[in-house]
């Protein structure tokens, strides 16, 4: 039994992480931890388990530790767990900068503990099987991603993130996109980025196989504009990668499968660890710098 320290209060913390962590066989939440006391007491209560108001011994009451909060705030809290030798399950994206990115890649390094970050998609069965084939169909040249949300709604409860905010949907759902094209697709090497209306951005991207693919993201979509669509082009004809067939705590639950099979098995080779949390903050990284400079950047390796 892997006995967790969940971080963070919010709507994700509560109705996915503290959720599937309760009903996982292998997992026990030993903890809660939050920046904000009477809702980290709240959620405590609701499940049952200890309220901290101190990271370190939430870290030290814990065998790992499952992070939902801004991406800044998570790669510090990861890095101090890794050192403290605990079990990693983050949430995309693994930073909001490459250089964080890094901090908490070296330390889960050195520290030799598994890691896992969450990208829903990833996580639900169907999705997960169609990239695996994919994959290894191969002759793949092309892909286009459309990712339109309408978070800004009343009562959506990530409109009010002030890091989703400032970032917009680059940040927040270009790593669901990226998780999704790189699979299948390959390692990013260029980045072209353009802005259109609604807080839209729209990117091109080259990737190490010859293979090009354009990602078209908003957090800001017209309600009636909504879209989710990922469609892949190859020599054997047209590809569309099917909806999630679960909810995500059932993707987060496959996901805490696969964490502790790592763990248990003393691997550290899942695809969705923390080197490739850094690969995706890394596109990012180069999009932000394509849009600032309206030029093609270049990705090192």
């Amino acid at each position: 039994m892997l006995r967790f320290g969940l971080f963070g209060t919010g709507h994700w913390a509560a109705e996915t992480h503290a959720a599937a962590l309760t009903a996982h066989p292998k997992a026990q939440l030993a903890g809660i931890w939050g920046r904000d006391h009477d809702k980290t007491e709240a959620l405590a209560q609701r499940y049952g388990v200890p309220a901290f108001d101190d990271v370190d011994a939430l870290i030290d009451a814990a065998d790992a530790v499952a992070v939902a909060l801004p991406p800044d705030i998570q790669a510090d809290i990861a890095v101090q767990a890794a050192i403290a030798g605990k079990h990693l399950l983050l949430d995309k994206p693994l930073a909001l900068s490459l250089p964080d990115a890094e901090r908490v890649v070296s330390a889960t390094a050195r520290a030799g503990v598994a890691s896992l970050v969450f990208f829903t998609n990833r996580f639900h069965a169907n999705v997960a099987g169609f990239l695996t084939a994919t994959a290894a169909a191969g002759g793949w040249y092309g892909a286009r991603a459309t990712m339109y949300a309408s978070i800004f709604e009343p009562g959506n409860p990530y409109g009010a993130s002030p890091w989703r905010r400032e970032r917009g949907a680059l940040w927040d759902i270009g790593p669901h996109a990226l998780s999704i094209i790189v699979p299948v697709l390959g390692r990013v090497t260029q980045v072209a980025a353009l802005d259109g209306p609604r807080d839209t951005v729209h990117l091109l991207l080259a990737h190490a196989t010859g293979a090009t693919s354009t990602l078209s993201l908003t957090l800001n979509a017209a309600p009636a504009a909504r879209a989710f669509d990922f469609v892949f082009y190859g020599e054997n004809g047209v590809e569309r990668v099917p909806s999630g067939d679960g909810t995500a705590v059932q993707a987060l639950s496959l996901a805490l499968d696969q964490l502790v099979e790592d763990v248990d098995s003393g691997a550290r080779n899942n695809l969705c660890d923390v080197r490739f949390g850094r690969e995706v903050v890394a596109v990012l990284d180069a999009a932000e710098a394509a849009r600032r400079q309206s030029r093609t950047v270049r990705l090192p390796g």
